[in-house]
């Protein structure tokens, strides 16, 4: 396991970079065919909530969807 050191700015902004591609993904995969490439977009949306839900522990008073 990784650890990374942030200040409270940094992690604010990744917070909301990463609010932003799951968005993204979100809209992709709506608008996706075929299906292994919507599966591997949904894993990919998964794995991104997780990183995100992991930072928000540290910053509270910024709210997941």
């Amino acid at each position: 396991m990784s650890k990374i050191t942030m200040t409270r700015e940094e992690s604010t902004v990744l917070i909301e970079l990463l609010h932003g591609a799951i968005a993204e993904l979100r809209m992709e995969i709506t608008d996706t065919d075929k299906s292994s490439f919507r599966e591997m977009l949904k894993a990919r949306k998964y794995t991104l909530e997780r990183i995100r839900e992991k930072l928000l522990v540290n910053e509270p008073r910024m709210k997941a969807d």
